[in-house]
């Protein structure tokens, strides 16, 4: 049971229980949990972080960095990012969604990259241009609701895995599939998708527009260069079509389609996960145990994958 409360930004041990999982949950906010025998939290530092000392051990008085030294350290963080296209979306008058167990934030910058990794498996040769991030994705990013049955394409993330216990407690997952929903407000990504027309910028704009859920301009760029992609992008493109497919609810199109194309890590990846979550477990692990088996160990799709696998053993 312990692989089903996989970390998906790096392994869990495999000896913690779901409870375990819960328990750690409930003060992640205060750094790194240490957790015994008896189940007492033990606070650690996180990494790259001082523990402050103290001017006097008896009275335990805390010596704080100096205000503006605190303060610069935030404005360059704020900076870099900005200048990254990684800065925080401003929130201002907006409503915030959030869920009423902890969940700890994405970072953006994380997120693109693991957006990115799917080109790896088609074009391991291929240099992905990682520094141009389309606009609104900080707010993509901070704004998306959680998902479960996620596809392995351009544009998804496995962080958008934030909440496990919809896969624990659903008898039927198959209701865990995505359907067709509201578009997010993105106009800043709709001019850049509009602009782009070398590759990879194009598949780019294609996966970000299905994550933003704009589904009906995700299809005319699809349908705009269909008759014009070059050979060595045609696997990649195959399957962003199918992940279109699958993001708007038309699952069993989706999976016919994955079935049809050449075998590589994400195509296994895909095929299993459309099974699993169209009921067929033994499918989805005869395919989705040999995708597990060619990604790298500290991947986070590595780990969703490994996820997937044990709700398809699991269910038989």
């Amino acid at each position: 049971m312990g692989i089903l409360v996989l970390l998906l930004a790096r392994p869990l041990d495999t000896k913690s229980s779901v409870d375990d999982y819960i328990f750690r949950r409930k003060f992640r906010r205060f750094g790194r949990l240490n957790i015994g025998e008896t189940r007492e939290p033990k606070l650690v530092a996180p990494q790259g972080t001082r523990v402050m000392s103290h001017a006097n051990e008896s009275s335990g008085t805390p010596v704080q960095p100096a205000l503006a030294d605190l303060l610069a350290r935030y404005l360059q963080r704020q900076a870099a990012a900005q200048a990254a296209g990684f800065a925080s979306p401003d929130m201002d008058g907006e409503v915030v969604p959030f869920e009423a167990v902890p969940v700890q934030p994405v970072d953006p910058r994380l997120a693109w990259q693991e957006a990115l990794a799917v080109i790896a498996y088609f074009r391991p040769n291929t240099d992905c241009p990682t520094g141009q991030v389309p606009p609104d994705w900080s707010t993509l990013v901070a704004v998306h609701e959680p998902e479960v049955a996620l596809a392995f394409c351009l544009g998804n993330f496995p962080q958008l895995m934030r909440n496990v216990q919809p896969l624990l407690q659903r008898a039927n997952l198959g209701k865990l599939r995505p359907s067709a929903t509201r578009s997010l407000a993105v106009p800043a990504l709709l001019a850049w998708t509009a602009e782009q027309n070398e590759y990879p910028q194009i598949l780019l704009a294609i996966g970000a527009l299905r994550l933003a859920r704009q589904f009906d301009r995700a299809a005319e760029l699809l349908q705009e260069h269909q008759a014009n992609v070059p050979a060595e992008w045609q696997a990649v493109w195959a399957n962003e079509e199918a992940a279109l497919l699958w993001q708007r609810g038309r699952a069993g199109e989706a999976a016919a389609l994955w079935q049809s194309l050449p075998e590589s890590v994400p195509v296994l990846f895909n095929r299993g996960m459309a099974a699993l979550f169209l009921e067929q477990p033994a499918e989805a692990r005869a395919q989705l145990s040999r995708a597990v088996a060619q990604l790298p160990e500290d991947s986070s799709w590595h780990h969703l994958g490994r996820l997937y696998l044990a709700l398809a053993e699991m269910r038989g």
